[in-house]
């Protein structure tokens, strides 16, 4: 039983048995009863779930609340979350935009220190650098510098991009970016930066719902973000490159009447909830380091 107004007591329900993420968005979530309230009023979108009312939320039954736009939350809400190990985001439409997620799961650190032994040896690093291009290629590389295996990832992207744009229809005159002027990039190219942004979005939400360190990355080394890097690229065939070739097309058909970075965004939010990209991303993370430490770098 919760005790006293705020229910704040020891979380007795272990993460390994919660439902895993729950994603609300215009209302209030606060706390009522001891537990956790979410109150959605008028103004609903076609996009909403949720009709108009008053919700009890189960804050031991998931791991990590997203709270999407138009949403407010409470300090008693936020107090209940922290005791009881509930993780916290707020995050954009369809999880497209990740804009803070509170460090409220310090009670779970097993996947943190795995990350961190893995990351700290550097034979062990590159097999799980390996790991990760094996899930992309769908071929075990060989055993090279983290550079080399890079150079060969670069050259293979190069001819994913030209086979997807034969896909999609459209013209591909190659991989540019102008970070001082984005706008200026040919249509492909803009689509490209917006789904890109959008997935390491997603990737930044299973990384926090995870306590994963997002410094510690395998193949990003230097970003401070670099584990989420590692992460979202894994969905890079699957999503990212579907995701903005099929939306340059559709922009591209508008005569310029549709902006591309709302196409984008939207186009990759229906596919992250289609595809349960986060939950698959989460996932990822947990396998990525089996046998980590015991395996040789050499394996598979």
């Amino acid at each position: 039983m919760l005790k006293g107004r705020l229910g704040l007591e020891t979380a007795r329900i272990p993460h390994a048995d919660r439902a895993g993420l729950l994603w609300l968005s215009r209302g209030a979530l606060t706390a009522r009863d001891g537990t956790l309230s979410f109150e959605r009023g008028p103004g609903s979108t076609k996009n909403d779930p949720l009709d108009p009312g008053q919700y009890g939320i189960p804050l031991q039954g998931v791991s990590m609340i997203l709270l999407g736009p138009g949403s407010t939350v409470s300090h008693d809400a936020l107090r209940l979350l922290a005791r009881h190990g509930t993780a916290l985001a707020a995050v954009g439409e369809d999880g497209v935009r990740c804009y803070t997620a509170p460090p409220l799961i310090a009670n779970r650190s097993g996947l943190a220190r795995r990350q961190a032994r893995a990351w700290a040896d550097p034979s062990t690093r590159l097999h799980v650098a390996r790991r990760m291009y094996a899930w992309r290629m769908g071929e075990v590389l060989p055993n090279e510098k983290i550079s080399v295996l890079r150079g060969m990832e670069g050259a293979r992207m190069k001819e994913t991009y030209r086979l997807a744009a034969i896909q999609a229809g459209i013209e591909w005159r190659g991989r540019r970016y102008d970070r001082a002027r984005p706008g200026a990039d040919d249509l492909p190219n803009q689509a490209l930066n917006h789904a890109v942004s959008a997935v390491e979005a997603a990737a930044a939400i299973a990384v926090s719902a995870t306590a994963t360190l997002p410094q510690l990355g395998f193949v990003h080394e230097d970003p401070g973000q670099s584990f989420v890097l590692d992460i979202a690229d894994l969905f890079r065939d699957s999503v990212t490159i579907p995701v903005a070739f099929r939306s340059a097309r559709k922009a591209a058909e508008s005569g310029g009447r549709r902006n591309i970075e709302r196409v984008t965004r939207r186009e990759c939010g229906r596919t992250l909830q289609r595809e349960r990209t986060v939950p698959k991303m989460i996932e990822r993370i947990k396998a990525l380091f089996e046998d980590a430490e015991t395996r040789s770098p050499g394996s598979s």
